[in-house]
């Protein structure tokens, strides 16, 4: 029988990544843990290179998880700039990745945390100088290099990271069109009614945003992007143009050892893929919709860090062989110039809405309803609203409909937590 030396190896070292590292060696996990990416850069927070990194407001240091004194003082060896191409698995789930420089990882158990990659867009002049995407810390340097020289920026993608590198870009002086080819933004992840208070707020704060907006191809000017055409054959003057279309898993690596991916890799409530033994984590697992009451056989993929970090403590726990599955609460948030949107739940079979609205204060809520039970809610510079809801739907308590549609009245006072059950004598 071979020996177990090797350890775990886990290919991918944003926040799934780290946060599995960190909650195994917090549990006590003692065999070696090898902590790889692809990038030369040690394991940084990607969330605020669309905001607050892009304006200046934080530093590089600032980003980073962990000091290099962590990851010494943990026995975690942190690998950078090491692309695994191919991985020869054992019939036990122990196995060797082979990295494109030609090194080779040996392991005793698989770690998946390769997240997703952006959608690419297939049009006539994507390729040129000046347009780019922003997903990782390479990404986020050249767009900073290239903003002192911009005046006009179009935006393509009316989604999360669209909306922040927009808002972002308009406070700091630059002129912004922001595209979306639905008739609404966020069109995935927020209802209509937060996603026409979202428009109506940018729009006010100088970005022009055009809804239903079909981009034809994007011209050039000289050897470098020039502008956006549409379909309708307007043409939208651009120095850069940024592109923010979704993204999609990345399961390549996972498809070539056999396991079942369908939208990401396919695993069970604890983190756990097809053959049993490999995890995987974060952007690119798709995983049983934990939330209470969700329809049997119902899966989710989640690309939010609160999903990455608590899907990596149930990872955890299920290597260290310990029972634990993923029941949490999802829950997101972005902020964009002023506005910090924070979304509790999925709003995904709802049948009635509720806004509570303070628009003196700026604080907006939209709460959603299936009969009498909360599902989710889209929170506005609200974090009141936020937690109540989160911690109802955590607790399986109702907020009543009628109670909630009063503005003044805080959630909090009026959710009714379910009594618990006590076996008879």
């Amino acid at each position: 029988m071979r020996a177990v030396t090797d350890g775990l190896l886990i290919i991918g070292a944003s926040q799934a990544g780290v946060s599995l590292a960190t909650s195994l060696r917090a549990l006590g996990y003692q065999d070696p843990i090898t902590l790889l990416g692809d990038e030369n850069h040690r394991p940084y927070q990607r969330p605020a290179l669309s905001k607050e990194w892009l304006q200046g407001e934080i530093t590089n240091e600032s980003l980073m998880f962990r000091s290099q004194q962590y990851w010494a003082e943990h026995r975690i060896n942190v690998v950078k700039n090491e692309r695994i191409i191919r991985i020869a698995e054992r019939g036990d789930g122990s196995g060797v990745a082979h990295s494109m420089s030609g090194a080779e990882f040996p392991f005793d158990r698989l770690a998946l945390a390769v997240g997703a990659r952006p959608r690419r867009l297939l049009l006539q002049g994507v390729d040129l100088p000046g347009v780019l995407y922003l997903r990782n810390a390479d990404d986020a340097l050249e767009l900073k290099a290239r903003v002192p020289g911009v005046r006009e920026v179009v935006v393509i993608g009316g989604g999360f990271i669209g909306i922040e590198a927009a808002a972002s870009l308009n406070t700091m002086g630059r002129r912004v069109t922001l595209l979306e080819a639905a008739p609404r933004l966020v069109p995935r992840a927020v209802g209509e009614q937060t996603a026409t208070y979202l428009a109506e707020h940018h729009r006010a704060a100088g970005i022009d945003i055009v809804l239903g907006a079909t981009v034809r191809r994007v011209l050039p000017s000289g050897d470098r992007v020039g502008g956006v055409e549409l379909a309708d054959g307007r043409v939208i003057p651009a120095d850069l143009v940024l592109v923010g279309v979704g993204v999609i898993p990345n399961t390549e690596l996972a498809e070539s050892i056999g396991l079942v991916c369908d939208n990401g890799v396919r695993v069970d409530e604890t983190a756990i893929a097809s053959d049993g033994v490999t995890v995987a984590v974060g952007d690119c697992a798709n995983l049983p919709n934990p939330l209470r009451g969700a329809p049997e056989g119902d899966r989710v993929r989640f690309e939010s860090v609160n999903n990455a970090i608590e899907q990596a403590k149930v990872a955890a726990y299920a290597i260290t062989g310990r029972h634990g599955e993923y029941a949490g609460v999802p829950w997101f948030w972005s902020n964009q110039a002023k506005i910090k949107l924070q979304i509790a739940g999925l709003s995904s079979g709802h049948d009635r809405t509720l806004v509570r609205a303070n628009r003196e204060l700026g604080k907006f809520s939209v709460l959603y309803y299936r009969g009498d039970q909360i599902l989710a809610a889209d929170c506005i510079n609200n974090p009141l609203d936020f937690m109540a809801v989160r911690t109802a739907l955590a607790q399986g308590a109702v907020i009543p409909y009628e109670a909630a549609a009063d503005p003044s009245v805080q959630l909090k006072s009026v959710t009714v937590t379910p009594v618990p059950l006590v076996a008879a004598d």
